[in-house]
């Protein structure tokens, strides 16, 4: 009988919450103009994808996954932690809509991801009252809802949550500060036969280390290995994957399953962000996932970040925050990636508006005093991220520089004419002023579009930012 039970869990696994083992990936929502939601789901199918991790419960999206089969993780933000954590009342309300409700229609919800990355150390504790009873109550209106078994619960969490003093993954353990609470979470989801979600990202390691080895961040070989006793780590995943399959096996969880809810690589904003290494670093991921890792032999559960650019991401941490989709912001593919035996391949049906940019008048003088101010105010409400040293549009010269923040604010405006004024600098024509490596987009049609509005104080906190990346490129470059 014991043999039998074995065989119904395993059963359950796969038949319950289904595709264990599949690649999954992000989609996010801070986007001007997003895709449809029966375009990236048709997406989803052409290319293999067999998960989707989503950041809310978005009707459209949830609506066009319906009888797809594909696992689907639901999401609550973080300001939302507080009051379910206080009233249970409001945690079976969002359940019985964002949950019970698309599950009897024929959506595949498999998890509820309770957060994000709640206990960054940038937050500064915001939420660590919060995010626990928040997950309990989010447990308890699953269970009174009948999908107990069904849906899981679950924390993505940053891989800040645990650490090594040592940089060995053997000597890893849970933070101080918030060990007790991890374990009484890592308990919790242990005893719902719940996954612990942690976000990685070798990208931000070696972005924030300028004595990082580069190859260290790659799967095909490292010069500088991490050695720990008898285990050579070659590279950052599947040392920091082991760092907590460690903490977890020292403080009695030596079984609990582990997904990668995020992990990616940006191909714009920063040296190391462009479209080879984002290449190299997926594929290699691919290839390299059914292994598992020294401490975790097996295939992982991995969900790539993200699925589409998003134009309006904040970048605070930096200008490549807006470029980590594995597809452009239209659905295009950046590069070849492979995902088990599908090549990935653009999105059909996207339509577009006219072939129509809005660019520096030839007779315009650089001089010219509402040049900065009109790139500012461009760049501060549009998005001008693909500019700057190293990018994909570093080869444009001064004036390039300025139509293409032009045109950036004019398609977010969707093609709207005032949209082009900047104090009579700008111009449309129908001349694709694209280079080789920088492409000036169209915007697409199905969207929602940014409400046009003239000239006026800037609305975006990193405009500044911004603005000083463009004056100085047209001193470097007059």
């Amino acid at each position: 009988m014991g043999r039998f039970a074995e065989v119904l869990v395993v059963l359950y696994w796969i038949f319950c919450v289904g595709f264990v083992n599949g690649i999954g990936v992000n989609l996010g929502t801070q986007v001007s103009h997003p895709l449809s939601p029966s375009i990236v789901v048709q997406m989803l199918k052409d290319d293999g994808i067999e998960k989707l991790k989503l950041f809310g419960a978005e009707e459209g999206t949830l609506n066009a996954l319906k009888n797809t089969g594909i696992q689907v993780m639901v999401g609550i933000q973080n300001d939302m932690l507080p009051g379910l954590a206080a009233d249970m009342n409001a945690a079976e309300k969002w359940v019985s809509k964002n949950v019970s409700s698309y599950v009897n229609d024929g959506v595949n919800i498999s998890y509820v991801a309770v957060g994000n990355e709640p206990f960054l150390k940038t937050l500064n504790g915001t939420y660590l009252q919060s995010t626990f009873p928040a997950l309990q109550n989010i447990q308890s209106a699953l269970i009174k809802a009948g999908l107990g078994n069904q849906v899981k619960v679950t924390i993505p969490l940053n891989a800040d949550v645990y650490e090594s003093a040592t940089g060995k993954p053997s000597d890893g353990d849970f933070r101080a500060d918030i060990k007790d609470l991890m374990l009484s979470i890592v308990k919790f989801l242990n005893d719902n036969t719940s996954p612990f979600t942690v976000n990685i990202y070798p990208f931000i390691s070696l972005l924030n280390d300028p004595n990082f080895p580069l190859d260290y961040a790659f799967f095909d070989g490292s010069s500088s290995p991490v050695i720990d006793s008898s285990t050579t780590y070659s590279n950052t995943l599947d040392a920091n994957y082991d760092t907590l399959v460690w903490a977890l096996k020292k403080n009695g969880f030596s079984n609990i399953s582990i997904i990668v809810g995020e992990i990616g690589w940006p191909t714009d904003g920063n040296i190391n962000a462009n479209v080879q290494y984002a290449q190299r670093f997926n594929q290699g991921l691919m290839n390299h996932i059914g292994q598992g890792t020294p401490m975790r032999p097996g295939t992982m559960d991995v969900y790539l970040f993200s699925l589409i650019d998003e134009d309006k991401k904040s970048i605070q941490p930096g200008n490549f925050e807006r470029h980590w989709g594995i597809f452009t912001f239209d659905g295009r593919t950046k590069y070849q990636l492979k995902i088990g035996n599908t090549e990935l391949v653009s999105a059909k049906g996207v339509k577009y508006l006219e072939k129509r940019w809005c660019v520096l008048k030839p007779s315009a003088s650089l001089n010219d005093p509402n040049v900065a101010s009109s790139v500012s105010f461009a760049c501060g409400n549009a998005d001008c991220t693909s500019l700057g040293y190293k990018t994909s549009c570093s080869d444009l010269d001064a004036r390039g520089n300025i139509s293409y923040a032009f045109n950036s604010y004019y398609q977010k405006n969707d093609q709207d004419d005032r949209a082009c004024g900047f104090s009579n600098l700008g111009t449309i024509t129908n001349q694709d002023p694209s280079t080789q490596t920088c492409k000036f987009p169209i915007m697409i049609e199905e969207s929602r579009g940014v409400t046009w509005r003239p000239g006026g104080a800037q609305e975006h906190g990193y405009a500044t930012v911004l603005s000083v990346l463009i004056s100085l490129l047209l001193l470097i470059l007059v």
